[in-house]
């Protein structure tokens, strides 16, 4: 059996070293890490404007079919709004007999990772975190988060 001996001036890697790398990537992780929150959370923000801007789009496009009369809205006292978030998914029948949907289905938060939204109605305040159930006039996540500008999800 042949046995390798090391050739004089010629060494590993010291435990040294390897503490030495270790500390650079140490220092590089944590330096990184701040950023990749940061990407993440834009992420977030910009799908739960876009889900907000999908719900709110799906309002106001029943609105204006309640108010041009192609179809009659569930409720008389309904302002023209939907009396839930379920019925832009399930659709309403117009006039001629055909099925209309607003929604393939309500988006999920990406903040609470539910398809649970806080609404308003028509007759609610602006600033109400309480549904008054009557109709869906507008749609709110329900994360108490704070976004990068400072401000609140509720409040977007």
């Amino acid at each position: 059996m042949r046995t390798v001996k090391a050739v004089k001036g010629q060494s590993g890697i010291t435990y040294i070293e390897i503490l030495i790398v270790v500390g650079i990537v140490s220092v590089l992780s944590l330096v990184a890490l701040p950023s990749i929150r940061l990407a993440l959370q834009r992420q977030d923000e910009v799908e739960l404007r876009r889900a907000l801007r999908e719900i709110r789009t799906a309002l106001d496009e029943y609105k204006k079919g309640a108010d041009q009369k192609i179809f009659e809205p569930e409720e008389e006292d309904s302002y023209g709004y939907p009396p839930d978030l379920e019925t832009l998914v399930k659709g309403v029948e117009t006039k001629e007999k055909k099925k209309l949907r607003f929604l393939r289905r309500i988006p999920v938060d990406p903040l609470t990772g539910k398809a649970e939204w806080g609404m308003r109605s028509y007759q609610d305040k602006p600033d109400s975190k309480r549904w008054g159930g009557e109709n869906v006039y507008d749609v709110y996540s329900l994360s108490e988060r704070k976004a990068i500008d400072g401000s609140r999800y509720r409040d977007w």
